[in-house]
């Protein structure tokens, strides 16, 4: 008798699977995820984004279209608080966000109105480390410590975004000398505004996208790395010298690295908060698949984007780990922001 209802159990539990994915593929045959990008047109994080809803849809149950749109504005949070806010919790909206998105509320950037805890985090298709350069024709600065004497012109899109925030952060830290110019709504964007001379340099530049798809610019000499930002060195980059190092006390560099561990999550994605688990789930286990297919790692190649893939899981890891920080580490890190950006 126990062992005829352990056998009924077994088949019960083991039948559960296939009838989740059945539920799971009768919800999303015939359905259009709406994906949004909170960036403009032209960058990494677009192009991530456009490779990704040609094939995310083929490895989640019922095959959804996916369609990408553009949400560009306040250096991402326009997306975010869209994504936070007002998307669908259905499980048919999704978000190809900033890795900023992960620490602007803990650092208390203004409209940064959400929980990155709440997000369902899907996950990224590379960790990061971020750069700061310098166009070579346009400054004469080749050094970190050039730029604390020597004023450089800094594009950006937005404070809430890398390339506005982390400038002024090093400003505040480093003594360095970064003005800057906002409005580009890409990182593209940017880049050819250094090659028109507009600007000097691009602070809070993923390195992935510099030597992948802007290695030309290195190798011909026109752009200079004057550091790099994150919790670890690149491999790539032993004699550029990395944040943490340059801070002046352990109080310092504790909150740089409190401001400079989101870097690590690279290109995350996101769905809203409240979206049924086995929903996110699915998402969750089709990224995976997705970004371990041939077909989607050879397009990646052609397209000069790197992979080196985050779960949503670790994700969560490192969304816990930012949160976790002490107080007096996140209020330093906060004080460094508005003092950077002259707010009080």
């Amino acid at each position: 008798m126990h062992r005829l209802i352990f056998v009924v159990i077994s088949a019960a539990i083991m039948a559960s699977g296939p009838a989740k994915a059945q539920v799971i593929a009768d919800f999303y045959r015939g359905k259009i995820i709406n994906m949004t990008i909170s960036s403009g047109e032209g960058g990494t994080n677009d192009a991530y984004a456009r490779l990704i809803s040609e094939y995310l849809g083929k490895f989640i149950p019922g095959n959804p279209t996916i369609v990408p749109r553009n949400m560009p504005g306040a250096g991402g949070l326009r997306a975010v608080n869209h994504m936070y806010e007002a998307a669908s919790k259905d499980g048919l909206s999704y978000g190809i966000v900033q890795r900023a998105t992960a620490v602007q509320p803990i650092m208390d950037v203004q409209s940064a109105n959400y929980d990155p805890s709440k997000f369902n985090w899907i996950g990224s298709t590379a960790r990061e480390t971020s750069v700061g350069v310098v166009w070579n024709t346009n400054t004469t600065v080749r050094t970190i410590q050039e730029a604390t004497k020597t004023e450089v012109i800094v594009g950006s899109s937005g404070f809430g975004n890398d390339t506005g925030g982390f400038p002024l952060v090093l400003n505040h830290f480093l003594g360095t000398r970064f003005k800057l110019v906002h409005g580009y709504k890409s990182g593209s964007d940017i880049s050819l505004a250094m090659e028109r001379g507009e600007v000097q340099s691009r602070v809070g530049w993923s390195l992935g996208s510099v030597t992948s798809r802007s290695a030309d610019l290195l190798r011909d000499n026109k752009i200079t790395i004057l550091i790099q930002m994150g919790v670890e060195k690149a491999a790539t980059l032993p004699d550029v010298p990395l944040v943490l190092d340059l801070a002046k006390t352990p109080e310092d560099r504790a909150a740089m690295e409190l401001i400079f561990t989101a870097t690590t999550i690279g290109w995350p994605s996101i769905m809203p908060p409240g979206v049924p688990k086995e929903r996110v789930a699915a998402f969750r286990t089709a990224y995976n698949e997705m970004v371990a297919s041939p077909e989607f790692k050879f397009q990646a190649e052609k397209r000069n984007l790197e992979l080196d893939p985050l779960t949503g899981e670790q994700i969560d890891k490192l969304i816990s780990h930012i949160m976790s920080f002490p107080k007096p580490v996140i209020e330093r890190a906060q004080q460094a922001m508005k003092a950077a950006s002259g707010s009080k």
